[in-house]
This record gives C-alpha cells, sequence and structure tokens, in this order.
C-alpha cells in the first residue's frame, strides 16, 4: 500500500532513556538494526542488541568534545536521501550511504539547566543541542521515507503501531510525528533565543495540538496547543475539555503553593474559582472541611489536593459529581474506587514546576506578562493596628487564598479553612459583602476569622463591614491614598490589621 513504510534501520541518541523498553522490544521483535552514539550504544548493548556506533558509519570518531558526532554526510545522506528518485538513489550507493528508517533524539536538556539557579552561562551554553535539532529536522522534512521521534512519550505509541502494523507505520503516521518533532525544535529554539536576548518572557512557540470537542460552550471550536503531560499523566476518564484545561491550570497554580505542606491540603473549584479550599490534620479531615465550605457549588467541579489519595478519603470524595480530580499519587484500592464511573477524569500530578509566564489572545495578538509567583513571608508583614501574631498559619493561608481568586477579591479564613469568598465583583465593598454573606449562608462563625484582600481598600466602608461581622484581622496590601484613613478606623475600633505591600490582581 501506498506511504507505508517498513522500519528496518534506526538511528537512536537519546539523553533520557526513560520508557524505551517497549520500543526496544518491537525492534528486537522485527530484527531492526540500530545506529547509535556513545552513552545510548552503551545503554542498548546492556539491553541486548548490537549496535553500530556512528563513529564506525562515518568513519570518523566523535571530536571536539562530542560537540561533532552526528553531523557527516554519511548521516544526513541516510535520512534526507528520497528512495523514489533515481539520481538520489545512485548517489547513495556511490557513497556508501545506507537509508535510515527512523531517528530517536531528544534534546539536551537545556530548559532544566536554564532553570537551576546554581547553572553558569557556559553550563547552560553547553547545553544547547546542534546535532540533535538538525537530525530532528532532517528526519520530520524527509517523513514520507523517515519516522522521527523526538520524545520519550512517543515510545508507547510509536510501539503500538509497529506492532499492529508488523514493523511498518503509515505515511499519516510519520507525518504526525514530524509535525511534533517541528514543534519540539521551534520550543526549544525559542526558548535559547530568549536567554540570549535576556528575555525574561518567553516567545511563543505551540507545542503539540489537542482538539477539543468544543470550547465554552458546544457552538466554539477549541483546541490546545502544549505538552500537557509535562505536569500531568491521565489515569482514567473521558478527554479534557476546554473547560476543565482552564480549572486545572488555576487549580495546579493554586495546590503548588501548599506543595511544600506536610499538612494535607484540598481545593475544589468551579470555574476556575475555588468554592472550597482547606487544610486538615488528616487527609479526610482535609477533604471533610474542604467539601464543607461551599457543598452546593462543589457539584461539577475539579479538586485537587497536594497529597497521595487513600481508599477511605477516595471513598468519601466519591460521593459527589464531580468532573476532575488531580492529586500526586493514589493507592490501588483508591483508584480502582475512583475508575468505577468511566467518565470521572482521573489525573497524577507530576508536581513539575509551572511556567513563569502567561499569555493571552486578545486584539489578534498575545499578551504575555510574568506569573504571579510572589510568595509573601510574615517577615514582610507590616502591623499597622492591633497586636497580631504575623506566625498566624490563618494569615498566610488568607493571603494564599485571595491571590487565587478572580478581583476584585475577599477570602475569609478561619482555621486553614476558606469560610467565605467574594471574587469577581466590579467593587471592592460587594466583594466583602459577598465573601461575609457566603460565610453566614454555609453557618459559619465569623467572628476571629482573617479577611484578606486582593488590593487596597479605597475607602473604609469595607472595614466597617469586617468590623461589624466580627473580623479578628484583616490583611491588604496598602498603597491607597486612604491608607491612613483606613489604619485610623482600625485602631480606633479595634480592629487588628496587617500590610503586606503586595497587590494580588487576577483578571
Amino acid at each position: 500500500m501506498e506511504g507505508l513504510q517498513a522500519i528496518r534501520t534506526v538511528l537512536i541518541s537519546v539523553y533520557n532513556k526513560t520508557g524505551m523498553e517497549p520500543l526496544l522490544e518491537v525492534f528486537r521483535l522485527y530484527s531492526v538494526k540500530l545506529i547509535s552514539t556513545g552513552g545510548t550504544a552503551t545503554f542498548l548493548r546492556t539491553q541486548g542488541f548490537d549496535v553500530q556506533e556512528v563513529s564506525d558509519l562515518t568513519g570518523i570518531p566523535e571530536i571536539m568534545d562530542g560537540r561533532v558526532k552526528t553531523l557527516h554526510p554519511i548521516v544526513f545522506g541516510g535520512l534526507l536521501g528520497l528512495r523514489n528518485e533515481e539520481k538520489h538513489r545512485n548517489q547513495m550507493a556511490q557513497y556508501g550511504i545506507q537509508p535510515i528508517d527512523c531517528v530517536i533524539v531528544d534534546l539536551y536538556p537545556f530548559h532544566e539547566t536554564l532553570k537551576n539557579p546554581s547553572s553558569t552561562a557556559e553550563e547552560i551554553k553547553s547545553q544547547i543541542d546542534i546535532g540533535g535539532v538538525a537530525l530532528l529536522r532532517a528526519g520530520a522534512k524527509n517523513h514520507e521515507f523517515v519516522a522521527t521521534l523526538s520524545s520519550y512519550h512517543q515510545y508507547a505509541q510509536v510501539a503500538e503501531w509497529l506492532t499492529n502494523g508488523k514493523g511498518i507505520l503509515t505515511l499519516a503516521q510519520r507525518k504526525q510525528l514530524a509535525s511534533e518533532a517541528m514543534r519540539t525544535t521551534a520550543q526549544y529554539d525559542a526558548e535559547i533565543s530568549d536567554w540570549m536576548s535576556g528575555n525574561t518572557l518567553p516567545s511563543y512557540a505551540a507545542g503539540a495540538k489537542f482538539e477539543m470537542r468544543y470550547g465554552e460552550n458546544p457552538h466554539q471550536q477549541a483546541a490546545f496547543y502544549g505538552n500537557l503531560s509535562t505536569y500531568f499523566e491521565q489515569l482514567h476518564g473521558k478527554t479534557l475539555s476546554y473547560n476543565n484545561l482552564n480549572d486545572l491550570d488555576a487549580a495546579l497554580a493554586l495546590i503548588r503553593e501548599f506543595q511544600q505542606s506536610s499538612d494535607p491540603v484540598f481545593a475544589i473549584l468551579k470555574h476556575t474559582q475555588s468554592c472550597g479550599l482547606a487544610a486538615g490534620n488528616s487527609l479526610l479531615e482535609a477533604w471533610e472541611r474542604c467539601l464543607a465550605c461551599d457543598p452546593t457549588s462543589a457539584f461539577g467541579g475539579v479538586i485537587v489536593c497536594n497529597q497521595s489519595i487513600d481508599f477511605i478519603t477516595a471513598s468519601q470524595i466519591s460521593g459527589i459529581f464531580f468532573e476532575v480530580l488531580i492529586a500526586p499519587d493514589y493507592s490501588e484500592e483508591a483508584l480502582a474506587l475512583l475508575k468505577e464511573k468511566k467518565n470521572r477524569i482521573i489525573l497524577k500530578d507530576t508536581g513539575v514546576e509551572l511556567p513563569n509566564a502567561q499569555s493571552k489572545s486578545l486584539l489578534g495578538g498575545q499578551l504575555v506578562q510574568e506569573s504571579d509567583l510572589r510568595k509573601n513571608t510574615s517577615a514582610e508583614y507590616k502591623i499597622v493596628s492591633g497586636s497580631v501574631d504575623v506566625a498566624n498559619v490563618d494569615i498566610a493561608f488568607a493571603d494564599i487564598a485571595v491571590k487565587h481568586l478572580k478581583s476584585n477579591a475577599i477570602a475569609l479564613v478561619k482555621n486553614r479553612q476558606l469560610i467565605g469568598a467574594g471574587s469577581g465583583q466590579t467593587s471592592r465593598v460587594d466583594a466583602v459583602h459577598q465573601a461575609i454573606a457566603k460565610a453566614k449562608q454555609q453557618g459559619f462563625e465569623t467572628k476571629g476569622s482573617v479577611l484578606s484582600s486582593d488590593a487596597f481598600f479605597p475607602f473604609p466602608d469595607n472595614l466597617e463591614l469586617a468590623l461589624q461581622a466580627g473580623v479578628g484581622v484583616v490583611v491588604q496590601p496598602g498603597g491607597s491614598v486612604k491608607d491612613e484613613e483606613n489604619i485610623q478606623f482600625c485602631q480606633k475600633n479595634g480592629l487588628a490589621m496587617v500590610l503586606t505591600g503586595v497587590r494580588h490582581f487576577k483578571h
């Protein structure tokens, strides 16, 4: 059949050898010839393969500290030669160039080295891959005859394709791999360019494309461009939707604030907003306190946790309808229980740090900014009214909670539980009204709570409402021309107030 290509000869040069075994077993089954470079060749031999080293193929050893090893006409002729062109076939025969049907390359870890604060400029520069990028581009260009693998995430899929195809890949499969390889090199080069130019905001370079069933509404088409497997592994459930991904982005940003916490923390999000957020002394207690924040709004939400889910907690979570659950891990029994409903989306959080920049499209362009990764410390808090213990865990908890609500935002926290939230309001006083009303609606006692604001209070009317609700401490960034008037109001009425000096608008 036209477009089919048997995989007989493979060039492998990989830094990360994770998950390669299933693919290698298929290569063994179909007696595929392997060509490789130093470290990879050694690994392949430990797996029982006979390997031809690139240096033996080209007749030239690796030189210049390994900077030059695959950059040779014998290698690139094998990748770029058009097998349906007589002139190319004759030249390949003339110069002893053997066709290469598949190239497997992952690039040097430039991103990881760049993100390591101890890396020197020379160390970062040393991780700029040259030969690897060239191999990927060559294989992708000649996808009519060559399969190009650019990530270990592709190994299992390609192994399945080869098994089903009895050692043969289709043109559509090779074209898909080629497209992903070109996106990989585009992202890689964009990050290098940003580093060289000193740009802290990355250039836009789309990753793999994932088609959505639809966007926010059924009449809107949608797709996601990126690499979701970097941040989570899907263990069960239906395909993620546009709205699921919006909520997941917000959920992961929130739970990363508690990644180092020894105490379990749960959050429930609806439309990117926290309708539940609580810590507990046990996983089950954290879940029960989180759900109690607003059990009505929790229906159909996205649930996120900073610790592995056990069976007892999973049995309680299963009692409500939810769209997505994401956690670092699950016990076998918990996962089996959660999988009983086929449409539930169960994800495993990889724990990878989130990008340090955000972008959104508007007016036909891209609006880009650094992510709000600022974390206030108790040493930065400024007490301007009352007697306050800045080590009070509720102050820090409320400061985090309000940071992840939409502006204008107010968080009402008591005993590490979000008892009330006001978000997305056009006036701050409305946000305060909403947070207090929410707390009372759920039967929470607001006396002695901490009220946190994402931005300054323009007038003391907000503080009057806090006072009437029995709030113990008000936390806000300050910066208003009315700061002194607000401080005097708090001092006069015995209301404690702390200034953080950092605004956390989120629109």
